[in-house]
């Protein structure tokens, strides 16, 4: 294992960090708050282990899948550890795991939170958490090669190591050009938001800070109510609309620049995220209809909220708690399946779902008809066995670790609802579940112990299980290669 280039690229990575955080103090002297200091300490601190570590190139640059896996892993929980630090620092979040809980949170486009007064806290930090969303949403790795110099040949293991899902692939032959190409894309659909936004009547910080958290599919809010806060039908509609759009692959958008329009009418995942939120806004309009009064009324609720829960961003308009059973089964359902692969959503993703579906469908064939040669096919393209193979095992390692972590949170005694899906919405990165986790409440109230390991399920559901179980695994870092 390359050690001194992994320590090296780390190294890059938190100056990178530190940097960033530089954005968040300039927000926080803009409005006169001293808490800017924090984020200037901390910047300190990133920038002395940058000269220390990310200065000198080793001689052994080469890295390989595995290293990036472990690479990625690690960058994570350093990312997350150092960016708790002003919260700290400022004295919003005074208690460390909390604080790294709610970065972990932001990082990962979760949205789940510790926070009870989220309007008492000072405006750079309530920055600093809708921007982590922002960073976080086309991930870490993506967001630090586009900004530097790191060569092709190590970019590509890292890209792939933060983007493994079945489709994750390069745009354009150089690494460094695709993770450009996303965060332009990224950028102009987060900057179209602020301005819809703006239009509706929010000013510029709220713009800013609510089109951080859609463009992540994260989910923090500046206001305690989050977007029911402005009761505006047009705001729930600009926002419904874009957590949509950030929940579809973006290489489709690529596409859509090179005018290749039958590819994108044609694929298969597409149309299924798109069948899956319109059934289910149309099962929940007519379930909720009797609540609202109207029709208009409930596909506003209803539309939201399922865009929302599939693409893991967690805003609310509407506390789904009170909505009937039928509407928080299907609610639950989507937030299994999550958005699309090579989106800034969570989840287990519709592709694996259709890959699931179409798998099943051909064992029932081969039972049927022993002698029949059957495929499984996705945009008309076979599923190597490789893929269905990794498919499964995902599946398997998402229900233990799902189990596991239950069992573990059990320990706090809250009732099954409450303990089950805080797991499900911190693994599927969403944010709400229900009972004592829904949507106007929080999870302060678990112990230390629960919240690193709901902490955990969000960076195992980000990076999509395996690297992180790679770099739990000790014979990686045994073996020499």
């Amino acid at each position: 294992m390359n050690k001194k280039m992994i320590i090296y690229i780390l190294g890059k990575m938190l100056g990178v960090e530190g940097a960033v955080l530089l954005i968040p103090a300039i927000v926080s002297f803009v409005y006169g708050e001293r808490s800017g200091l924090s984020f200037v300490a901390v910047s300190v601190i990133l920038a002395v282990i940058f000269l220390l570590l990310g200065r000198k190139k080793p001689e052994s640059t080469t890295i390989y899948g595995k290293e990036g896996f472990v690479i990625v892993g690690l960058a994570w929980v350093l990312w997350s550890l150092f960016g708790a630090l002003p919260f700290c620092i400022s004295g919003s979040i005074p208690n460390y795991i909390d604080a790294f809980f709610e970065t972990v949170s932001g990082f990962t486009t979760t949205g789940s939170t510790i926070l009870t007064d989220i309007e008492s806290l000072p405006m750079g930090v309530n920055f600093w958490r809708c921007f982590t969303h922002w960073i976080g949403g086309m991930g870490v790795l993506v967001f630090v090669l586009m900004i530097t110099s790191l060569d092709d040949q190590n970019s590509m293991p890292l890209m792939r190591a933060e983007m493994p899902g079945p489709e994750a692939d390069k745009l354009v032959p150089k690494a460094r050009h695709t993770a450009k190409i996303l965060y332009e894309m990224y950028f102009v659909l987060t900057a179209a938001e602020v301005v819809l936004l703006m239009f509706g009547g929010m000013n510029l910080y709220d713009a800013v800070v609510h089109s951080f958290s859609t463009a992540g599919t994260g989910g923090f809010s500046n206001r305690n109510a989050s977007v029911s806060f402005y009761d505006s039908a047009y705001i729930d509609g600009v926002i419904t609309v874009f957590m949509i759009l950030f929940g579809v692959n973006f290489n489709l958008y690529f596409l859509l620049l090179l005018k290749d329009w039958k590819s994108v009418l044609k694929n298969e995942e597409l149309r299924a995220y798109l069948g899956i939120i319109a059934t289910a806004i149309a099962v929940i309009t007519v379930n909720i209809v009797n609540i609202y009064g109207s029709v208009l009324h409930a596909f506003r609720y209803a539309s939201f909220q399922v865009a929302s829960i599939i693409t893991t961003t967690g805003f609310y308009t509407a506390d789904f708690e009170l909505w009937p059973q039928l509407s928080q089964v299907i609610l639950l359902t989507v937030m299994f399946v999550g958005a699309c692969a090579g989106s800034t959503g969570g989840g287990i993703k519709v592709c694996r779902f259709v890959i699931l579906c179409k798998s099943i469908r051909q064992e029932l064939k081969k039972i049927l008809h022993p002698n029949a040669v059957t495929v499984v096919k996705m945009n008309g393209k076979k599923v190597s066995a490789e893929t269905l193979r990794g498919i499964n095992v995902y599946f398997a390692a998402y229900i233990f670790i799902m189990v596991l972590s239950v069992i573990l949170v059990s320990i706090d005694n809250f009732d099954f609802a409450t303990s089950f899906s805080g797991v499900l919405t911190t693994i599927n990165n969403v944010g709400p579940g229900i009972s004592k986790v829904g949507p106007v409440d929080n999870f302060y109230m678990f112990s230390p112990l629960s919240k690193i390991v709901f902490s955990f399920d969000m960076l195992v559901g980000r990076l999509e299980i395996i690297p992180f179980l790679l770099m739990l695994s000790l014979d990686l870092w045994r073996r020499r290669f």
